[in-house]
């Protein structure tokens, strides 16, 4: 056995390893949906590795935890990971607070890891060791205004999450839409962390934009959304893509959900339109038991997952941490299958953004 996986990492004085990969994540609370999709993207491509042999010989694990979306609980677990399972890399983290508290800990430049993938409603959180596999919150906002303003859309609303990346989210919306020949009438803010958007649901039923940016946690754009149209509020919504279709639908009306729109960082999981979705699908629809439904959190757990093992695979048999991030920082240009990934301008990989709408049974239409 030690003679086959030497030779499959292609020197003799290789030895097969298992590399960590560590997750810190909502798979319980409001954002579970979200973080457990995510999570299985990127078992799903691990499985796909491991089971065609591995990368230079050596396997890919998933070790994850908890957070419950609480920022001390993302510390915490985050430590405890570090200390018992020594990841090579860590991946697909979740929430404004938590990225920003484990970026303020020093805890990732101690340790000399890479956080490749992560979600949050901030504009650009860019510090050292963060990877983004995605494009930025300024990219969507960008494409919703253009968009809007092109069918003669003028007049938006902002609803946003209150808290340190605030005035960035704000600042960045209004660039966007004064780019685009349109006016910000109305910005509203909920509390951090929260779903408490009744004021917010107020002052936008009495300002009546034409529509309304919803850069938002999945929780707090479900109840925004539900207490607006119950309300009689007939703008337009648009959501950022971290908004969950599924708990979406499980907690809005026909009428509720019909016509809401969602920017999206990834192409269409439900459907096969580049090599990436083929091989994505082809790759759930094998898994003999899913333990959650398709989505594009999932795709984007799954692109992640791809991002890792193609720096894992460049660095040679011998990675470690200092020699997967130089690796990673070095991409340039990468083509995923209809994705392509670059981070030798910036630690922002991806520029990807489409709209979709969702029907009134939650599902996807383009």
């Amino acid at each position: 056995m030690a003679a086959l996986c030497a030779a499959i990492a292609g020197t003799p004085a290789a030895r097969a390893e298992q590399l960590v990969i560590g997750q810190v994540a909502p798979l319980s609370g409001p954002e579970a949906t979200q973080g457990r999709a995510y999570s299985f993207g990127i078992q799903l491509h691990l499985d796909q590795v491991n089971k065609a042999g591995g990368v230079n010989g050596n396997t890919l694990v998933l070790v994850r935890k908890d957070d419950k979306g609480l920022a001390d609980e993302t510390l915490a677990a985050t430590r405890q990971l570090l200390a018992q399972n020594a990841p090579l890399v860590l991946a697909g983290y979740f929430g404004n607070r938590n990225i920003a508290e484990l970026l303020k800990s020093g805890l990732l430049d101690k340790e000399r890891i890479a956080l490749v993938g992560y979600r949050n409603t901030e504009v650009a959180p860019d510090g050292a060791w963060l990877y983004g596999v995605r494009a930025t919150l300024k990219d969507e906002i960008q494409k919703i205004a253009t968009h809007l303003a092109t069918v003669g859309i003028e007049r938006l609303g902002l609803l946003y999450e209150e808290g340190a990346g605030a005035a960035a989210v704000q600042g960045a919306t209004e660039e966007a839409v004064k780019r685009a020949g349109a006016t910000l009438v109305t910005r509203a803010g909920y509390p951090e962390g929260t779903t408490r958007v009744a004021a917010a649901v107020d002052k936008f039923l009495a300002d009546k934009p034409q529509a309304i940016i919803l850069v938002t946690t999945g929780a707090a754009a479900a109840a925004f959304v539900e207490d607006y149209r119950s309300g009689g509020g007939a703008a337009q919504l648009f959501a950022h893509s971290g908004t969950d279709i599924e708990q979406l639908s499980k907690r809005l009306s026909e009428t509720h959900m019909q016509g809401l729109a969602i920017s999206q960082v990834t192409p269409n999981p439900y459907k096969i339109t580049t090599r990436l979705t083929r091989e994505f699908k082809e790759a759930y629809a094998a898994h003999p038991d899913p333990e959650v439904p398709l989505s594009y959190a999932m795709l984007e757990g799954y692109i992640a997952a791809k991002v890792i093992v193609e720096a894992v695979r460049r660095a040679g048999p011998r990675v470690n941490r200092e020699s997967f991030v130089k690796t990673l920082a070095g991409i340039d240009a990468h083509d995923l299958g209809g994705y392509p990934v670059n981070f030798r301008g910036g630690r922002t990989g991806a520029r990807f953004v489409d709209l979709s709408i969702v029907s009134s049974t939650g599902r996807i239409r383009q």
